[in-house]
Order: C-alpha cells, then structure tokens, then sequence
C-alpha cells in the first residue's frame, strides 16, 4: 500500500494509511494485544525456561547449526562447482586457511589455485570489506608460492540450497586451470 500512496512525508503515509487501510484504532488495539501477549503469556514461557533450556540452545546452536552451515557451503563447492569445472575441490590445509585465507583448492599437475567461500548479503558487506586488503596480500602470497590465483565464491540461499551467485567466477577458474596447464 506504501508503494501505492508514495508518499513524499510520514505523515502523508499516516493520513494515507488511516483513510485506506486501517484506522487508527485497529493499530491501537493490536498495540493491546501485543501487550497483553508480553506481560502474560511470554512472561509465562519466560518463567518456564530453565538454565538447561539454554545450554541446550547454545550447544545447538554453536555446534549444529554451525556444522549445518558449514556442510551446506562444503556442497556448494563440492557439488556445484566441481560438476561445472570437471575437476576436484579440495579442503584446503588449515594452514592455508590462517595464512592465505583459502578454504579450498585446485591441484593443477603440482600447481594451485585457491578458493575462498564467503557468504552473501548485507550483514556480511562490512566484513567482508574489511578483510579484502589484508586477504588481497594474503591471496597473492599464495600465488607467488602456487601459482594460482585465488578465487572469491560468493554463496547464497535459495530457498532450502546454497547456490553460487558470482556464476561468473567459474569460467575465470577455467580460464586459470587452463593457464596453469599451458605453463607446464
């Protein structure tokens, strides 16, 4: 309805809002429900949690929903991205991990190209921007040791799967294998 009134000013909206969607008083009414659901019934869950409930939580939370995530981006790599490159994704060395910032390779006849796995969305922009330097040194440390460049794989949700949204970077790791073929 907001796209339909385009407003220019909030109170234009509120007249709006109140004129051809609810009244006022219908927001005011669900105001009092809310309230009546926080002071008694959540109030009532709340006073039913006990401090295993929370343990539990935080155990579930740390190590399944974590290990979900994690097996859910290792598919991303393996499934997609190994079925459109014909070759083997393999887990970097956590030693790559902390020095070069590559979660996963490419083993080119002795030569390497790295793949790093980051998460789309929002949340993660701030991070991500921050890291780049530090790991645009690290990736070319890699390189100047294997060879190979290091590829970015930029991971989104849809619906229940994780898919690769930067698609592009795999003709990129194509062209590279092919770099690292030819220079034998």
């Amino acid at each position: 309805m907001i796209r339909k009134c385009a407003p220019k000013t909030k109170e234009e909206w509120e007249l709006f809002y109140y004129q051809n969607v609810y009244p006022k008083d219908h927001l005011e009414q669900l105001g009092r429900t809310l309230y009546i659901k926080i002071s008694e019934i959540c109030r009532a869950e709340i006073d039913n949690i006990q401090e295993q409930d929370c343990i539990d939580f935080i155990v579930h939370l740390v190590i399944h929903r974590t290990f979900d995530g994690y097996q859910s981006e290792i598919q991303t790599i393996y499934g997609q991205l190994q079925h459109e490159l014909g070759v083997e994704i393999l887990p970097a060395p956590d030693k790559w991990d902390r020095t070069y910032n590559v979660d996963f390779y490419i083993d080119v006849n002795g030569k390497y190209i790295g793949l790093q796995i980051k998460p789309a969305g929002y949340a993660y922009i701030p991070q991500i921007i921050n890291e780049l330097q530090f790991q645009k040194r690290t990736h070319q440390k890699f390189s100047a040791q294997y060879a190979g460049q290091v590829f970015y794989i930029i991971s989104v949700a849809e619906g229940k799967k994780k898919i690769i949204y930067n698609r592009e970077v795999i003709e990129d790791i194509r062209k590279e294998i092919c770099r690292l073929q030819n220079n034998q």
